[in-house]
């Protein structure tokens, strides 16, 4: 079974593209901006740490964040799974890239988060994708993130989340906001099962999705293919499939694309493992409710 199959997406991705007037938040590394394989035309940059666009192609920073981007928005039929390439991606990176052979996984400081979801959503984003771990925590540092996130609650966006791949019993700041706007993601492989690495919690099970994060190939930043894993990776599988959502019933609100995606049709048990996303499901959900 495929990642697109078995998160009720391929469906879903059969029927539209996505538009324009959906705007995703990639708050990531740097892409590779044109990519052979990505859909470029619909793109925007916020100028973090540095440009949108690589610069070393080989820096973990470039490879992590174009290939989260092709999970969202490659060509259809590249060799990644090219969920919403007709939506707007929302370039704002705040991974610095290093030289070149740096292996390890890109994180951001709670304040260089904070400042990158403002700007986000300053910009007009939907909905928020964060595939990354914080680091430098600090008190100060998230108190302000907590506030960022009642914002985005203000503004009614929509922010999902990677819940982190320690193999933990527990939630980060990010994860445990109690507000209705993060999305809490655990990585599972192809049968549906959370992977051992995903940390899981009482939040995470209670606000959160399953979606695929083993052996997931995507865009690489100098042309070949990559195949990652991981809480990371499983977010953009979300984050896609609000946008298609949400490009499926443009004058749908917030609440509703969030309720069709989490709750609708998965009733909630008191357990540390959300349910496996299911995007087909979601969208006959929406399609019942907009037309009632």
């Amino acid at each position: 079974m495929t990642p697109l199959d078995l998160t009720g997406l391929t469906p879903l991705i059969n029927r539209i593209s996505g538009r324009p007037d959906v705007t995703i938040g990639l708050i990531d590394g740097p892409v590779a901006i044109n990519h052979p394989e990505r859909a470029s035309q619909h793109i925007r940059e916020i100028p973090g740490n540095g440009s949108g666009d690589c610069t070393q192609a080989n820096s973990m920073a470039c490879l992590h964040g174009t290939f989260v981007a092709g999970i969202l928005s490659a060509k259809r039929g590249s060799s990644a799974p090219a969920i919403c390439p007709d939506c707007t991606l929302l370039i704002r990176p705040v991974f610095t890239e290093t030289t070149v052979g740096n292996t390890q996984m890109p994180s951001a400081t709670p304040q260089e988060l904070t400042a990158a979801i403002i700007e986000c959503i300053e910009a007009d984003a939907r909905c928020i994708n964060l595939s990354l771990a914080l680091a430098q925590p600090s008190s100060k540092g998230e108190r302000d993130l907590e506030q960022v996130l009642d914002y985005a609650t203000k503004r009614r966006v929509i922010i999902v989340a990677a819940a982190g791949n320690q193999g933990t019993l527990g939630s980060t700041a990010i994860t445990r906001h109690p507000h209705p706007w993060v999305i809490p993601v655990v990585a599972c492989d192809l049968r549906g099962r959370p992977m051992s690495g995903s940390n899981l919690g009482s939040s995470i099970g209670r606000r959160g999705l399953s979606a695929p994060g083993e052996a997931i190939t995507s865009l690489g930043a100098v042309g070949k293919p990559l195949t990652m894993g991981g809480t990371s990776v499983a977010t953009p599988f979300v984050t896609g499939a609000i946008a298609l959502l949400w490009s499926a019933f443009p004058a749908a609100t917030a609440a509703q694309v969030k309720f069709a995606v989490i709750q609708a049709y998965a009733p909630r048990r008191t357990t540390v493992v959300p349910p496996l996303l299911n995007a087909w499901a979601s969208y006959q959900v929406m399609a019942k409710t907009r037309s009632s």
